[in-house]
């Protein structure tokens, strides 16, 4: 009953000096605000590159060509053609953990159909593609392994590739010509809009891998190959034994492999890393300003206990204990503090929607994020207020009752 006592006297102090008491609780406002519209943009942002990481399929590997050594200077990642149709074959054929495979090369090129041309992205691909990345067809089918072995002239397209070169809307059966080779168009790829970075997704044409080697852009070698294995518990004895195959077949060992393998797992933790720390780095900023808001309180409830000297006086004289007093200025200063952060909360989602729908950025308001910002908060006021309550304590009832 004491509590709901020094609780009531507590709201009604402060709701005599209501202008002031909302301008110190406006630190604590901005700072929980900020907290949780810096957190919840960094999470939208994870978010999207998760989702851009699981757009590659599911318990998929990635091999990718190495770099070359030459008098000293070293080239970056693709500089060299180190891997073969042979390579994406014996691992299909004897790393018994692979379920699919795609040898994988790449061009840029100019498409012509209709009388309209376009630069696109050309990805020469296995027919097992698209089951591997989870893509599905708008229509029409993918080709086919027959379609690889005869070096077929056939391809698949994406939604941007479609709206510009085939306006009419007809497009299964269409002729394409890419670098002046007629191809025969069989499917068009389900739209996947934007990815992480900006690029349009729907913007590709794919090709059999060996059509595109030796029609479209003359490659001997492979950029990469994207394998799928049978289940997420086998993906690290697959990567194990893709690279012990790899380096018998190019006669390396550790620290000298011309190929690189990486898993899904290894890719999302690569990527989100990134995301993690602007996060926290959003995060930690954001808090600062909880701290200045702490320090405005502690200030305003010293200002009060100054103001109020008399008052407390008072209360000492007619029985009241100093942990009283000590427990109403500690009370007002963590009503002001949770009273804000909960303003604070709504401020900060508020905030993220806004943003979200103006500048279209990811957000993601996280319930952790929140929970935690209030329950920081009301820490901010019991810290920041134990130091005016406790001088408030302390005071001589004698001194105060003299006090003007």
């Amino acid at each position: 009953m004491r509590l709901a006592s020094t609780l009531t006297v507590s709201f009604r102090a402060l709701r005599r000096n209501a202008m002031r008491s909302l301008l110190t609780a406006l630190g604590i406002i901005i700072g929980v605000g900020a907290v949780i519209a810096m957190v919840s943009i960094g999470n939208g942002a994870k978010s999207m590159v998760e989702a851009q990481i699981a757009a590659l399929g599911e318990n998929v590997l990635l091999v990718f060509s190495g770099s070359f050594n030459q008098g000293g200077a070293r080239s970056g990642a693709f500089g060299a053609g180190t891997l073969t149709p042979d390579d994406a074959d014996a691992i299909r054929r004897e790393v018994m953990t692979v379920i699919a495979v795609s040898p994988e090369v790449r061009t840029n090129a100019q498409v012509l159909a209709n009388g309209l041309n376009w630069s696109t992205q050309i990805l020469g691909e296995g027919a097992d593609y698209l089951a591997i990345r989870g893509w599905p067809l708008a229509d029409g089918a993918m080709f086919s392994d027959a379609d690889i072995r005869s070096v077929a002239k056939v391809c698949v397209i994406g939604q941007t590739i479609a709206t510009q070169v085939f306006p009419d809307g007809s497009v299964i059966g269409q002729t394409l010509r890419i670098k002046s080779q007629p191809f025969k168009v069989v499917g068009i790829l389900a739209a996947k809009g934007l990815s992480v970075q900006g690029a349009d997704q729907d913007d590709l044409v794919i090709v059999p891998y060996t059509s595109a080697m030796r029609r479209v852009s003359k490659q001997t070698m492979l950029r990469s190959i994207t394998i799928q294995a049978s289940s997420a518990d086998t993906m690290s004895l697959a990567q194990n034994d893709i690279i012990a195959l790899l380096r018998q077949r190019h006669r390396t060992s550790e620290g000298t492999d011309d190929f690189t393998v990486r898993s899904q797992v290894e890719i999302a933790q690569a990527a989100t890393a990134t995301s993690n720390t602007m996060t926290l780095l959003l995060g930690a900023i954001a808090g600062v300003s909880l701290i200045v808001g702490g320090i405005g309180i502690m200030n305003i409830m010293l200002v009060s206990v100054t103001e109020r000297t008399r008052e407390i006086g008072i209360r000492l004289a007619v029985g009241a204990h100093g942990r009283e007093i000590q427990l109403q200025f500690l009370m007002e200063s963590i009503v002001l503090s949770v009273f804000g952060g909960t303003i604070g909360i709504l401020l900060g989602i508020g905030v993220s929607e806004l943003l979200s729908r103006i500048n279209s950025w990811p957000t993601l308001v996280s319930t952790t994020a929140v929970a935690v910002a209030f329950v920081f908060s009301a820490a901010v006021g019991m810290v920041f207020g134990y130091y005016p309550a406790r001088k408030a304590s302390l005071l001589d009832p004698i001194e105060a009752l003299r006090y003007e």
